[in-house]
């Protein structure tokens, strides 16, 4: 792109360990001469990098859908500024195809098949110098008759105009047009001219034997701009209007064919609309009665496993007071009969005691009578 507008795009090269496609979009104001010109980049950032590359197409036409939804909804306002409404649509897609020398690769393919109703496609073989000339021209043909074979319906440059019928007739033979990208100027004879310095030799951008970007060029914006900024909107945002609108339920003719009133479209919507509305409410009521229903379920159940465990906490309760109370008898016997035995045993000390003393009384008096 730097190449193509010569310019110098504010930019970092984007990473290839994106987790999926990204789409970023950078506007610029170009000046040359007295010319002024709004440009809008879109990179697909991270495009063909996953492992999984089957959704890898969606985020692009999400991508350019978004912008057919702005532009229409502007379009359908009362108060319309068309005139002065930044146009963010999709006019052009440069398709890059790496330079393999073999065949378009399945995602190329789906890809590409995905967009051609959506906007203009304009297929480039990247890097072109990276094969020979003999090679170069067999790829062309290789990916021509593969994109015929599989119904993808590329850009055509148009020929209906005699003043640029001979020029666009020439350039679509030579679709898709093989380039080479540089920035840096090497000295060529006597002239500073862009091209890129192998050891083998020197490629130089601007030079049609080399490259078709010269080519490129001329079509993109010289001779093709408006007829590329036509087609995006007699074509491929007409068809995004037409299928949208005939999503809404409008229509040019009603069933007897008679001039559709724009007044009943807007109110059998409204009806159909009410009535979903009044359907997703019932539906919403009778799933809020259903929860309710099941909640209140779910909460007897724990509050009769809760009574069940309280039943079962009670009677665990009893039982070990049970066995509390029996042991506390038990202990108290055991106590009485220890107070009985001990005071059995008092008593038979006292009356040995007693029986002793008398004893003792009887042998003194017995020793004073026989002195």
């Amino acid at each position: 792109m730097d190449t193509l507008f010569n310019t110098k795009f504010e930019g970092e090269p984007a990473s290839h360990s994106q987790p999926g496609v990204q789409l970023k979009s950078s506007t610029y104001d170009l000046h040359e001469s007295n010319v002024h010109l709004k440009l809008t980049i879109v990179s697909t950032v991270g495009f063909g990098d996953q492992i999984n590359k089957e959704d890898s197409y969606k985020p692009i036409v999400e991508f350019i859908d978004a912008q057919f939804e702005a532009y229409l909804q502007e379009e359908l306002k009362i108060r319309r500024v068309l005139h002065s409404y930044h146009d963010s649509r999709i006019h052009a897609c440069l398709y890059f195809i790496a330079p393999s020398g073999h065949s378009l690769k399945s995602l190329d393919l789906v890809t590409m098949k995905k967009l051609d109703s959506k906007v203009d496609i304009i297929p480039i073989i990247a890097k072109s110098d990276a094969i020979s000339k003999s090679e170069l021209t067999k790829f062309k043909i290789k990916i021509t008759s593969e994109l015929v074979s599989n119904g993808v319906q590329i850009y055509q440059f148009p020929t209906d105009d005699e003043s640029v019928a001979e020029i666009n007739g020439t350039m679509n033979a030579h679709l898709p047009f093989a380039v080479i990208g540089s920035t840096e100027e090497v000295k060529i004879g006597n002239k500073m001219m862009k091209a890129r310095q192998y050891p083998w030799g020197t490629v130089q951008v601007e030079n049609e034997a080399h490259c078709d970007f010269v080519k490129l060029r001329e079509m993109l914006i010289r001779v093709n701009m408006e007829d590329l900024r036509e087609q995006t909107h007699t074509r491929h945002y007409e068809l995004y209007r037409r299928c949208k609108l005939e999503e809404m339920g409008f229509k040019d003719t009603d069933p007897d064919n008679k001039p559709f009133s724009l007044q009943e479209t807007y109110e059998a919507k409204r009806n159909e609309f009410l009535g979903e509305l009044q359907k997703k409410e019932e539906e919403m009521r009778q799933m809020f009665v259903q929860r309710v229903k099941e909640k209140e379920a779910e909460l007897k159940e724990a509050e009769k496993e809760l009574h069940e465990k309280f039943d079962r906490l009670k009677k665990l309760h009893q039982d070990e007071k049970k066995k509390l109370e029996d042991k506390k008898k038990s202990l108290d016997d055991e106590v009485n009969a220890f107070k009985q035995r001990k005071t059995a045993a008092e008593l038979l000390q006292s009356q040995a005691q007693q029986a002793g003393g008398s004893q003792t009384l009887k042998r003194e008096k017995e020793r004073k009578n026989f002195f």
